[in-house]
C-alpha cells in the first residue's frame, strides 16, 4: 500500500477512493497498527539515534528561546513574542510524533488508540498551518519595523500581538477539524496498519471502506489555501522591505537593517524548502522506495523544530549573549 509523506502546506493527494462491493469484512477501529519505516524494521534502532538526537535539540533549543525571552526585558517586543510562539509550536509538532516514533523504535509499541491517532493527526496538521501564519506575523512585524519604525510599538502593540496569535492558532484549529470530523465518520475494514510512523491524515482515511474523495478534496484545498496565501503575503510583505531598505542612503545602513531579515529568512528557507522537497518525493518518486518517503516525511517534521533556535540563537545578538552568559555565568 503506497503512503504519502506529509505534504499538508505545498502538495496533497491525488483523489483516492476505497469503494469496492468485495469489501464487506467490516473492522471496529478501536486501535491502528503504526508499521514505523516499512522495509527498515531491522534498522528502526539506529534510524532512531538521528531522530532522536534532533529531537534532543529542538526541545532544549525551543525551551531555551523560551525561558530567554522570558527573562530577558530587552526582549519583551513583537519580533521575540512571535518567535515564542513559534517555539511553542516546534514544540507542539515535534513532541506530536517523536515519542510514538521511538516506541515503535525501542520497545515494538506499534498499538495507537483510533482516538489517540486522530489526535496526533489534529495536531500535525494544525500546528503545520499554525507555523506557517506565525511566520506571516513575523513578516507583519519585519514590514513594519522597516517601513514604518516610528510607529511599530504603537501599531504592534502587546493586544494586537495576542489578537494576531490567536487568529493564526484560530486559523489552523478550524481549517484542521474537518480532518478529524471526515476520519471519524468513515467505516473501516479488513486492516488497520499504517505503514507509517504517525498518523498521517490520508494514510489513515485511505484504510476506509467508502468514497473519501471528500476528504482529499478538503485536504487539497487547505494546502493551496494556506500556501498561497501564506506565500503571497510573505512576498509582498519583502518587497517592500527591499524596497525600503534600498532607499537608505548608506550601505552599512542596508547592510544593518537587512541583518535583522536574516533569521526570519532563513526560517522561512527551512520552513518551506522542506515541505517543497517533501512534496516533490511524493509527487515524481513513484518509483521511490516507500521507506524513503516516510523517511522524508519525518525529516520534515524534525529538520525545521532542531534549526529554529540554532537559527536565531546564532544571528540574534541578545539571545546569543544571554545563552552565553548562561553557561558561562559571565556576562557578555
Amino acid at each position: 500500500m503506497q503512503v504519502t509523506p506529509f505534504c499538508l502546506i505545498v502538495g496533497h493527494l491525488l483523489p483516492y477512493s476505497m469503494s469496492d462491493s468485495n469489501r464487506t469484512d467490516f473492522i471496529n477501529p478501536s486501535t491502528f497498527i503504526l508499521l514505523g519505516i516499512p522495509g527498515l524494521e531491522a534498522a528502526h534502532v539506529w534510524i532512531s539515534i538521528p531522530f532522536s538526537t534532533m529531537y534532543v535539540i529542538a526541545i532544549f533549543g525551543n525551551l531555551a528561546i523560551l525561558f530567554i525571552v522570558k527573562r530577558e526585558p530587552s526582549l519583551h517586543g513583537p519580533m521575540y513574542y512571535f518567535l515564542c510562539m513559534l517555539a511553542v509550536t516546534d514544540l507542539v509538532l515535534s513532541t506530536s510524533i517523536l515519542p510514538k516514533m521511538l516506541s515503535i523504535f525501542w520497545f515494538n509499541i506499534r498499538e495507537i488508540n483510533f482516538s489517540a491517532c486522530l489526535t496526533q493527526m489534529y495536531l500535525i496538521h494544525c500546528f503545520i498551518v499554525t507555523e506557517s501564519g506565525i511566520l506571516v506575523a513575523m513578516a507583519f512585524d519585519r514590514y513594519v519595523a522597516i517601513c514604518d519604525p516610528l510607529r511599530h510599538s504603537t501599531i504592534l502593540t502587546n493586544p494586537v500581538v495576542t489578537k494576531i496569535g490567536l487568529v493564526v492558532v484560530l486559523r489552523g484549529s478550524m481549517l484542521v477539524l474537518p480532518y478529524v470530523l471526515l476520519a471519524r465518520q468513515w467505516p473501516y475494514c479488513r486492516t488497520n496498519i499504517i505503514p507509517h510512523t504517525h498518523c498521517e491524515h490520508m494514510a489513515v482515511v485511505k484504510l476506509a471502506c467508502a468514497d473519501i474523495r471528500v476528504s482529499s478534496y478538503y485536504g487539497l484545498s487547505v494546502a493551496i489555501l494556506v500556501i498561497s496565501m501564506d506565500v503571497l503575503f510573505i512576498a509582498v510583505s519583502y518587497i517592500q522591505i527591499l524596497r525600503a531598505i534600498f532607499s537608505l542612503p548608506t550601505k552599512d545602513a542596508r547592510l544593518k537593517t537587512f541583518g535583522t531579515c536574516i533569521s526570519h529568512l532563513c526560517t522561512i528557507l527551512v520552513f518551506y524548502i522542506s515541505a517543497l522537497f517533501s512534496s516533490l518525493t511524493y509527487r515524481f518518486g513513484q518509483n521511490v522506495a516507500l521507506h524513503f518517503h516516510v523517511l522524508i516525511a519525518n525529516v520534515y517534521f524534525l529538520v525545521p523544530s532542531m534549526l529554529n533556535p540554532i537559527i536565531y540563537g546564532v544571528r540574534t545578538k541578545q539571545i546569543r549573549n544571554r545563552l552565553l552568559h548562561l553557561f558561562t555565568h559571565k556576562g557578555i
